[in-house]
């Protein structure tokens, strides 16, 4: 029989006509074309725990430290105020020196005049410079003025105290400043010293007494007005404290939280001071003494930062928890942060950061503290969280505690900076944790999930776009998008960004060099691509897109041939992983695999000269033995450009030298690289010139040879080539040898109730064998021909044939098989026979 002109017997090449169910699953490994799977690159574990790991292109100088001091000098007493970044503009007019005031007019003085001696306002200068450094500090009367300089303000003019009295009020909120001016009005220095002293003995009681408590202590002068609101407004450094305490208050604070502060101020033992410290954690939280809005906390504070100095890791973690709690900011937020950062590093503490509950805290800032104003706090905040995100017992409490969210909602606020904006680079240093974290969040099911639902996603492709020369904030984000394109409806939702194969293919270009990088990018589009047909079109046709994989095939196959010449000459022993340039190869040859299944662009590959000549050479200077899977990889996207007969195509012009390169490949011992060989035989063996050469290199004979390898899908390939090669007369006596004609009925036998497919190819091909039936000779053995009878009455009756143990969808699949494709060839084979 004559296969091109039978309708029922298709050549082995051509695909089958049948509508795809659930079920072809199954089938994916021996269908023509295919895709092709590889493993994740692998990201090594980080020896030390660092803000910028040893990978990072970060230079020392050029990015925040891991390691640093921290005392508790380095915390504030009082905080200050973020600097703003608004700069004022200078004031157009110039400024006047002013004499002093007879009257309330202000009248200009001549320049060759002074007001008074240079050393007088040297006094005055240094008096007022001290004063308001003191006020800025919140520790007016722990410091007060001394008589000299009291004096010399009223040097001036005596006519001045009065507004000095009344900007002193203003300013410090002194409701009866007359004391502070006693010593000007009365110039008596004895009395001044004794006003002076009595006033730094009201405030050298401790700072953690109540007000009244110390007022009881002390006492009060009869000559000397009542202190109490001098005291309050001295001590009073944050706008909004709580000013109206209640007797309930004071006697909580009394009663619960001053016994523990002097506990911490007395106590040694660092076992006693981590108590006393959650002791009171609790206490604050439960008076509602937590925040901003805490009469004490200032003073409360410095109590907590002198403990710092503790060399204790436990302690220091509990006492982030309650500076935190009381909401510190500016200077003092940043140390605190570091000081978890510093605890943090280290795996050991990783049980107590979950025990104490400090991530909630660290979580807290994130979410609601200003990102402008405390951009370096952040970043040791945040890296912290990647120090915990790094083990895998900690994951599960992150995202239940809302950690992708947060992490989503800061990643958008960063990528609102401007490129042209002053925080636009120190936030890349931010991004290079939070990208870090999510990384690390993205194993389990649950984060992926509320990625895809919070939009990160699109914002990940933004960040990509703006970050394009930071190589750490990118190779962290390929880093995630590599975990998810590893996941159907994650791989959907990155295919889904339209600009995703622009931003991808601008990173290659931009950074070709950087393998731990360019490896990932082409593995995400390795994954896009094997999805389906839409994907493969849009990356097919974003500009430049082919040549680009060209180059970098172009450059790793140079620098892997390179890296072999040097294993060769005895430098390097035999790797057992893939080598750098490898890893790449086997990734970037996956994508033009799978980009080849679609029928415009596979067919633009086969005829493309630079691609398939790199091909070529990876199978020329490399063995299976030396890189299984890149070997394997080039053989199969090879086969599946060889499926298109197109013209100029270069895989019909190579034909014959590629089938030279395959026959080493043939004579492995590696199974999965001959299944592949001989795919590509099966392609070929439609061309005059390669049966030829099957024949004459006597490359037939281990087609037949391999029906014995009870492998379905190599003996399914295998038949294929001897179905090409029977369609032609002269070949086809080639099956009488090597008990070619009994392998074919085992084969039958053996797996025809399990895969029609095969059933179908092995009849089709003792059709071509037994076309001539009238010939003095039989094509068939008495047993043979008995044994294939009884085999095929059994399996066209479709109650003993079809098993229906299976599930309905693979039920399905084998029915439409054993109707559509068995059945009518078996049924003319079965009537030549009876004949």
């Amino acid at each position: 029989m004559q296969s091109s002109k039978n309708k029922n017997v298709d050549a082995f090449y051509r695909p089958l006509a049948v509508q795809k169910t659930s079920a072809e699953i199954i089938n994916e490994a021996r269908n023509t074309l295919r895709t092709l799977r590889t493993q994740r690159p692998f990201t090594p574990r980080e020896e030390h725990r660092k803000l910028f790991g040893s990978a990072s292109s970060r230079t020392p100088e050029n990015r925040p430290p891991s390691a640093f001091s921290l005392r508790a000098s380095s915390f504030e007493s009082v905080e200050s105020r973020p600097v703003s970044c608004a700069r004022l503009s200078p004031l157009d007019h110039k400024p006047r020196l002013l004499s002093s005031p007879t009257s309330n007019e202000e009248h200009p003085v001549s320049l060759s005049k002074p007001l008074v001696d240079s050393e007088k306002i040297r006094k005055v200068s240094n008096a007022r410079s001290r004063l308001f450094r003191t006020n800025s500090h919140g520790n007016l009367l722990g410091k007060g003025l001394n008589f000299e300089e009291q004096a010399s303000m009223g040097d001036i003019s005596g006519g001045r105290n009065e507004k000095i009295s009344q900007k002193l009020t203003v300013q410090l909120g002194i409701k009866n400043p007359s004391l502070q001016l006693t010593c000007n009005e009365h110039h008596n220095k004895a009395e001044g010293e004794q006003v002076c002293s009595r006033t730094a003995d009201m405030t050298s009681a401790s700072p953690l007494m109540s007000q009244s408590d110390q007022a009881k202590r002390q006492g009060r002068p009869s000559s000397c007005p009542d202190n109490t609101d001098w005291i309050k407004s001295a001590t009073k450094t944050e706008p909004n404290l709580r000013t109206n305490e209640t007797e309930e208050d004071e006697n909580y604070w009394n009663m619960k939280i001053l016994p523990v502060l002097q506990e911490l101020e007395n106590e040694d033992n660092v076992e006693n001071l981590c108590h006393a410290c959650t002791t009171l954690y609790q206490a604050l939280e439960k008076g509602n003494m937590l925040g901003k809005r805490f009469k004490r906390r200032t003073l409360f504070l410095k109590t907590l930062y002198k403990l710092v100095d503790v060399a204790s890791d436990p302690l220091g973690l509990k006492l982030a928890k309650i500076i935190l709690g009381l909401k510190v900011s500016g200077k003092n937020l940043l140390n605190v942060c570091k000081l978890v950062f510093k605890i943090s590093r280290n795996e050991k503490n990783d049980s107590l950061i979950q025990n104490d509950g400090i991530l909630d805290s660290l979580l807290g800032v994130l979410k609601a503290e200003d990102l402008q104003a405390n951009t370096e706090a952040f970043l040791y905040c945040m890296g912290a969280v990647k120090f915990i995100s790094g083990n895998t017992s900690h994951l599960h409490e992150m995202v239940s505690k809302g950690t992708v969210e947060i992490l989503v909602q800061l990643m958008k606020q960063i990528n609102e900076i401007n490129e042209n904006d002053a925080r636009f680079s120190s936030s890349g240093h931010l991004l290079v944790q939070l990208t870090a974290t999510l990384r690390n969040l993205v194993d389990l099911p649950q984060s992926r999930c509320k990625l895809l639902d919070n939009g990160a996603v699109p914002e990940l492709y933004l960040m990509l776009e703006k970050r394009l020369s930071d190589k750490d904030v990118c190779t962290n984000v390929a880093r995630i998008f590599s975990k998810l394109s590893s996941f159907n409806d994650c791989c959907t939702a990155l295919a889904d960004c339209s600009r995703c194969y622009v931003v991808f293919l601008a990173l290659l270009n931009k950074h070709p060099k950087k393998q731990d990088l360019v490896v990932r990018i082409i593995f995400i589009l390795g994954n896009l691509t094997a999805k389906n047909d839409q994907a493969r079109e849009q990356f097919f046709e974003v500009q430049g897109s082919i040549n680009t994989l060209a180059a970098l095939f172009q450059t790793h196959c140079e620098a892997d041939s390179n890296h072999k010449l040097w294993k060769d000459d005895g430098n390097l022993k035999a790797l057992k992983h893939p080598s750098e340039a490898e890893d790449v190869l086997i990734k970037l040859i996956r994508v033009i695999a799978n980009l080849s299944i679609h029928p415009i662009v596979g067919s633009d590959l086969a005829t493309n000269h630079h691609i398939v000549a790199l091909l070529i050479t990876v199978l020329e200077y490399k063995s299976v033995n030396e890189c299984e899977e890149l070997v394997i990889n080039t053989t199969a996207t090879i086969n599946n450009l060889s499926y298109y007969k197109v013209k100029n195509s270069v895989i019909q012009e190579q034909k014959l030298y590629i089938a030279e390169l395959l026959l080493k490949l043939l004579m492995s011992s590696n199974m999965d690289g001959i299944l592949e060989a001989i795919r590509v035989f099966g392609n070929l063996s439609q061309y005059h010139e390669i049966c030829e050469f099957i024949v004459q290199r006597k490359v037939y004979k281990f087609m037949i040879a391999l029906l014995d390898a009870k492998h379905q899908d190599v003996c399914f390939s295998a038949c294929g080539v001897l179905l090409n090669l029977t369609v032609d007369k002269s070949r086809r006596g080639i099956l009488n040898e090597d008990g070619g004609i009994k392998k074919l009925i085992d084969c039958l036998r053996d797996f025809g109730p399990t895969d029609w497919q095969l059933a179908c190819l092995i009849c089709k091909t003792l059709w071509n064998y037994s076309e001539d039936m009238t010939r003095a000779v039989p094509c068939f053995e008495d047993d043979d021909s008995n044994t294939l009878l009884l085999l095929l009455v059994s399996f066209l009756d479709e109650e003993l044939a079809l098993d229906y143990s299976f599930d309905s969808d693979l039920r399905d699949y084998h029915k439409l098989y054993w109707e559509m494709e068995f059945k009518p060839v078996a049924q003319k084979l079965l009537q030549r026979i009876q004949k």
